[in-house]
């Protein structure tokens, strides 16, 4: 076999998201996009806030010599100064620009920091439910990756990540608004998961990094605010994008934000920005980072998701389904009526309903909705969810 046996297991064990996709776009074909509801991918559903057209063209319009050339590989200075400064004001923590790394996307940012901490046979602590791809992403760079639960309202449980801590843990990754739960980790939690990662640092006279996956930050609702784990952990690297918050997910922008006390903090950001290259990226988009820059604090209208998430948690508890209401993202994880989340998934499937099945993010017995969809997708699902329940619960 010349392809590498890793890639072909990967291959085999590929995200139940894009599998979901790709049988939704099957579907469509057949039986008409109108009739099909594809709840599979998390692509948000309403355009850039007018503020990023505005950017976009001041920039193209005033076009300037070298625009399209390469840049100093952490970012250009100018954007890492801007973003420094809206990032220190909303963290409460003073940010150099030293300390941010433009990338692309998340992911991108995920990617650099994981290869820069991890020695092969290392291993990655990851909170379930997880976004699915963090699996391969560890792999990528030669770390195992351990899940530990968290609680019944898929809140941290920072004794359960202890418990998992051995003398290979590089790192502990969290992902807040969480995909797929839309759980929001309080500052209690924050701060328990913090002292005991600093203890446990101290103990081992080496740090533990905490990874921060943060692309939903401004997508809260009810009035939760998000508390700031760079400002709780010392050793902490945020990590976020403006996929979902400016409706950019074409466009792989984002950045990696490092704590300035943060343990061998030359030697980690130099590695993180050598690894920004040497992992084929490059750059973060020239054209996107100085549009962004000056679209800090720009969100789209957030009230735009939390009726979509209001009207399906109304439809869906009427119905009978048990769920934690999400507090931010744009996910809704119901529990599977009868416990199986794959007998769900193709009973809905038999409905025209696409979701994901929980396994695919660590968590069996529940599935993923992502209502980042038009209002007719969701008001067309509910007799398909009625009759799907029921024939669940038989």
């Amino acid at each position: 076999m010349a392809v590498s046996k890793n890639v072909i297991s990967a291959m085999e064990r590929s995200s139940w998201i894009r599998k979901m996709f790709e049988t939704g776009a099957v579907l469509k074909a057949k039986y008409g996009a109108e009739n099909v509801f594809d709840f599979s991918l998390g692509n948000p559903n309403i355009d850039p806030p007018a503020e990023f057209s505005k950017a976009l063209l001041e920039y193209v319009k005033n076009a300037k010599p070298g625009m399209h050339a390469y840049m100093p590989n952490p970012g250009y200075q100018d954007v890492r100064e801007k973003i420094a400064a809206w990032a220190s004001k909303a963290e409460g923590i003073e940010i150099p620009a030293a300390n941010i790394v433009m990338t692309c996307g998340a992911a991108g940012a995920m990617n650099a920091a994981l290869k820069t901490i991890i020695n092969p046979g290392d291993n990655i602590i990851v909170v379930t439910p997880y976004f699915a791809e963090y699996d391969g992403y560890i792999a990528n760079h030669g770390g195992e990756i351990i899940r530990v639960s968290s609680a019944d309202d898929f809140d941290l449980v920072p004794e359960n990540i202890e418990k998992a801590i051995n003398e290979k843990t590089q790192g502990v990754i969290i992902n807040s608004p969480n995909n797929p739960s839309g759980k929001v980790y309080n500052e209690g939690a924050i701060a328990k998961l913090a002292a005991m990662l600093e203890r446990k640092s101290q103990e081992r006279g080496r740090a533990i990094y905490l990874l921060s996956d943060e692309p939903y930050k401004k997508i809260v609702y009810d009035g939760i605010k998000v508390p700031s784990v760079i400002k709780a952990y010392k050793h902490s690297i945020i990590l976020t994008s403006y996929s979902k918050d400016l409706s950019l997910p074409g466009e792989r922008i984002g950045w990696l934000a490092v704590n300035p006390e943060a343990e061998d903090i030359a030697n980690l950001m130099g590695g993180i920005i050598m690894c920004n290259r040497i992992l084929g990226s490059i750059n973060a988009p020239a054209i996107m980072q100085k549009v962004v820059a000056e679209l800090q604090g720009v969100s789209v209208d957030v009230d735009f998701y939390k009726k979509k998430r209001d009207r399906l948690s109304e439809i869906l508890g009427n119905i009978g389904y048990e769920f934690t209401k999400p507090e931010g993202a744009f996910y809704l994880f119901p529990k599977a009526p009868g416990g199986d989340d794959f007998r769900a998934k193709d009973v809905l499937l038999n409905e025209k309903i696409l979701v994901v099945p929980g396994t695919g993010f660590g968590t069996s017995g529940y599935f993923r909705i992502a209502y980042c969809v038009a209002d007719k997708v969701i008001e067309g699902a509910a007799a398909g969810f009625k009759k799907a329940f029921d024939e669940l619960k038989k």
